[in-house]
């Protein structure tokens, strides 16, 4: 019985041993430098992020929450929802268009397709896939793409292309990927091709090409690449042809071309380069020109052409050239640079939020007859330059990294389950730069003047159900950049002189209930110059961080003796039992030389030894266990290189192995049981692009601890 239970002992501790070997390899498994696959991006900065068990709210300036989905994104025309499998572009797409086979030609600016490095080109196959043997490899921007017979001729800003010295123009096997002989030479970027029958049309900034002086636009040999007679003789760029019969369409940014007088758009004989008689004369840029039947449709900058007032895009008679009553009207600046027609339907793409009388973010799908919106609305989260159709499916191309998302004005709410938007929609009139949650309320500082559906001056309390504003309205005069709550007073801190109904300098606390403020008034100088960075509330103190970091009596609102003297500004600080973690662009503090980030003991204010010497700013600061993390704009912190994300060792300050490696500055950290959120201005991390805001599973505890508990 003895040796049973000596060995059974020694198995059982094996067993744990084993077990903890386990746990440990587990949590070196979990701990990742990947961001979550499907959690939602933004496009634009986010500042502020703050946790709930079940939501992630998040504040900054954008306009837009999505999916991470790349650039370029086939879209059922039916539903309007990205099609099931598509690899991710991880920059601008240009131009695309249909292989003939289900698939896609795409360039323009990127570098990665899937997991395939492409750079400016690159074809995706039917089943969703990149092919992996056709790969020209462009060396610079690709701008415009066309499919003819056993060739994809290709212009952009290029000057070598699959090995070969291609002057911004070029031809391309469409099985092998092999550029052909066929070399115009283009002495300027290229942005338009058309190719009809055995000739192609080239548009762009060029004055010389296939040898000959020719101003931004010529007719070349599709088969040798020599360059005609045909001589339209532009006086600025061409942006966008079109052909249709003994006719050449052109767009653009010239005033004459053809021999006559035409602004922005004209169509050319193919025979003599003449300008015909037709004139819509447009008043600014035209970017895209797509035909069907009787119509030229047009987009770009114009807000006049054919006669008629027409916001950015046009239906032209082929005939007259006059603008029929086809008017889909995008919003101010809502510029279309993309045109594609099949059938009864128009798709636009480009900046407008709406068009057809209806909200549409970039891509739309118009009626060929009435102009009005369709039900399809894709969302994409910024401009869309490239639109293609074939079969059932529209390939969308641009700058919008996420299509499928949901129009959000600087604040946004996402289910910490999924990573996707949920309907809280306060929908902010300007910047928002710190969040707090409270019970069933969420505090909002910003620089904006209306939120939650009311007019609000830079601060604002909202309904964390409903997203609706409450009553609560301390007016602030000018941004709130700081709030700290504590039981019934909501402390705040900005650039502001007058809140809650009395004159207050950076400094205040207002009553949660009423808004109004308190007697508290530490008064502090006013400069101009100067705003409260942020706050935080421990006991009967308020520690407030600018250009200078004080602690400030919570009853009587005077400054106590605590005084670490920054030398510097202050960003961030977070509070953990009695050590105040601070970050920001000092370079002493607290008696001792500290760049940029330090921990200060929070009765005496003197700085403690931990010191990661952060060799630039810090502007986001978050604590989990024996973790700190920090953002900013450093490249190099905690003994270690680390671009603007660190994980640091709370008793060490040694970065650990976390290295998610940002593109941009980290403004927001926040910790969430097992995740830690980011917000900023960077559009890759952790190796992907995730433009702004990124989710990742934390660092894990030390694994011995386990082991320990056991033994």
């Amino acid at each position: 019985m003895r040796i049973s239970r000596h060995v059974s002992g020694i198995v059982g501790r094996i067993t744990v041993l084993l077990l903890a070997m386990l746990l440990a390899a587990s949590a070196a498994m979990s701990q990742s430098d990947t961001p979550r696959e499907d959690t939602w991006v933004t496009n634009g900065t986010v500042s502020s992020i703050v946790c709930t068990p079940s939501t992630i709210y998040i504040g900054g300036y954008f306009s837009y929450v999505g999916p991470y989905t790349g650039d370029g994104v086939p879209i059922d025309a039916l539903t309007g929802q990205p099609v099931t499998t598509f690899p991710r572009v991880n920059g601008n797409i240009n131009t695309c268009v249909s292989d003939g086979s289900g698939g896609w030609f795409i360039g323009g600016g990127f570098t990665l397709v899937g997991n395939l490095p492409r750079n400016h080109i690159a074809h995706i196959l039917s089943d969703g896939t990149v092919d992996a043997a056709w790969n020209p490899n462009a060396n610079d921007t690709v701008n415009i793409l066309a499919v003819f017979g056993s060739k994809v001729y290709i212009g952009g800003g290029f000057m070598n292309i699959g090995g070969q010295a291609r002057n911004r123009i070029a031809a391309i096997d469409i099985v092998t990927g092999a550029v052909t002989a066929w070399n115009p030479n283009a002495n300027g970027i290229v942005y338009t091709i058309v190719v009809s029958g055995s000739t192609v049309y080239a548009g762009g900034y060029f004055t010389s090409i296939g040898g000959q002086t020719r101003n931004y636009i010529a007719e070349l040999d599709a088969t040798t690449g020599n360059i005609t007679s045909w001589n339209p003789n532009a006086t600025g760029c061409v942006f966008a042809l079109a052909v249709s019969g003994s006719t050449v369409y052109a767009g653009g940014e010239f005033t004459s071309i053809g021999g006559q007088t035409r602004h922005y758009i004209a169509a050319l004989d193919t025979l003599t380069g003449t300008a015909t008689t037709w004139n819509p004369h447009a008043n600014m840029d035209t970017h895209a020109l797509m035909i069907s039947d009787s119509i030229v449709y047009a987009g770009g900058y114009f807000t006049s052409i054919g006669g008629q007032n027409r916001n950015y895009i046009a239906a032209l008679d082929t005939d007259t050239g006059a603008a029929t009553e086809w008017n889909p009207d995008p919003n101010d600046y809502g510029y279309v640079y993309a045109l594609a027609v099949s059938g009864s339907t128009v798709y636009a793409g480009g900046g407008f939020t709406s068009i057809g009388g209806q909200m549409r973010n970039r891509i739309a799908a118009l009626d060929a007859s009435t102009g009005v919106a369709t039900a399809w609305n894709p969302s994409a989260g910024s401009y869309v330059y490239a639109l293609a159709v074939s079969g059932s499916t529209v390939y969308a191309g641009g700058w919008f990294t996420s299509i499928g998302g949901q129009t959000r004005n600087s604040i946004a709410a996402l289910d910490s389950a999924t990573g996707t938007a949920t309907s809280w929609n306060p929908n902010a009139g300007g910047i928002i730069y710190t969040l707090v949650v409270s019970g069933s309320t969420v505090y909002i500082g910003g620089g904006f003047s209306t939120i939650g559906g009311q007019a609000r001056n830079s601060i604002a309390a909202v309904d964390a159900v409903t997203g609706n504003a409450t009553s609560w309205n301390p007016n602030a005069d000018n941004l709130v950049t700081a709030i700290a709550v504590s039981g019934l007073t909501v402390y705040v801190g900005g650039h502001f002189s007058n809140i809650g109904g009395q004159r207050r300098n950076y400094i205040a606390a207002l009553n949660a209930v009423t808004g109004a403020a308190t007697s508290w008034n530490p008064n502090a100088s006013y400069n101009a110059s100067y705003l409260v960075n942020d706050m935080v509330v421990s006991g009967s103190t308020v520690y407030v961080a600018s250009y200078f970091i004080s602690a400030i009596n919570t009853t009587t609102g005077a400054v106590t003796a605590w005084n670490p003297i920054v030398g510097g500004n202050i960003d961030k600080m977070m509070l953990s039992g009695s050590t105040l973690y601070v970050g920001g662009s000092f370079t002493s503090i607290g008696g001792q030389t500290r760049k940029c980030i330090a921990a200060l003991d929070a009765s005496t204010g003197f700085a403690t030894a931990w010191n990661p010497n952060a060799n630039m700013e810090t502007y986001a600061l978050a604590i989990s266990g024996s973790t700190v993390y920090a953002g900013g704009s450093f490249l190099s912190i905690g003994g270690e290189s680390r671009n603007r994300i660190a994980a640091l060792d709370a008793s060490t300050g040694a970065a650990t192995s976390w290295n998610p490696n940002a593109s941009g500055d980290v403004l927001a950290l926040a910790v969430s049981g097992s995740t830690v959120y980011i917000g900023g201005g960077f559009s890759t991390i952790g190796g992907q692009p995730r433009p702004y805001f990124a989710e990742f599973d934390t660092p894990p505890p030390t694994a011995a601890r386990h082991w320990e508990a056991y033994r």
